[in-house]
């Protein structure tokens, strides 16, 4: 009898123990990994608002700082004239601020969607190969919808006319929401197409040459199993 209790006892200490490392993992997931992303996404638009309104200077030739999203900025250097292609970004480096005021998102933009690099940073990816702000084509961007400062995860509330605005060292675009795709196939890569659509739902898409923007993450929430998009157009382009 003795015995079966110090099992039952052990029993009922090692699902206590499992129970508590499963919320620990949880709180992580849900609160602390937005948290830190929320905080190095801030900290990298306020750098990028920074470099954009300093004075032009030289370029430097490295940058040396003990914060890793400042060190992550390029250093300020003189804007081409606007008539002149941009030069492509680096890899996994912020260069654009992305705003939606409908859904209250601020966040920067990288090069490319690696998760550990850009995404798991709160930041919103650019597909590489798609076009870049303000060009002809479809600036298309990834965000997570949950965790890692989850930039999208509200932008199934986007309604047609809702502005998405995008900020670079050149200009400022206004684009507007058009349609969405409230799911679609993970592997559907038609919807980022220089003019998008959907090769899983045929009917969604957007028709003739243009300037788009696309927004896609996962869904339904906490699954990466679908995904969701969101397609706008450019409506106008202001110098800065």
């Amino acid at each position: 009898m003795g015995k079966l209790v110090r099992a039952w006892w052990w029993l009922a200490e090692a699902s206590v123990t499992l129970g508590a490392v499963v919320l620990l993992l949880v709180v992580h997931q849900l609160w602390w990994t937005n948290l830190q992303a929320r905080g190095a996404a801030h900290r990298e638009v306020a750098a990028l608002e920074q470099q954009w309104d300093s004075p032009p200077q030289a370029p430097v030739a490295s940058v040396h700082t003990s914060d890793e999203s400042a060190a992550r900025t390029a250093a300020p250097t003189a804007a081409p004239p606007a008539n002149d292609p941009p030069p492509a970004p680096q890899w996994d480096m912020a260069y654009a601020v992305i705003r939606i005021p409908a859904i209250g998102v601020s966040a920067p933009v990288a090069e490319g969607t690696s998760k550990t690099a850009v995404l798991n940073l709160g930041y919103v990816g650019h597909y590489p190969h798609t076009a870049q702000p303000g060009q002809p084509g479809n600036f298309a961007l990834a965000g997570h919808r949950n965790t890692h400062g989850e930039p999208f995860r509200y932008i199934n509330r986007l309604r047609p006319g809702d502005q998405v605005l995008v900020e670079t060292a050149r200009a400022r675009f206004t684009y507007v929401v058009d349609q969405t795709v409230a799911q679609t196939s993970a592997l559907d890569g038609s919807v980022i197409d220089p003019v998008p659509y959907s090769s899983v739902h045929p009917e969604d898409r957007m028709t003739g040459a243009g300037y788009y923007i696309t927004l896609t993450t996962c869904t339904p929430e906490f699954t990466s199993r679908y995904r969701l998009v969101v397609w706008g157009r450019l409506t106008a382009e202001r110098p800065r």
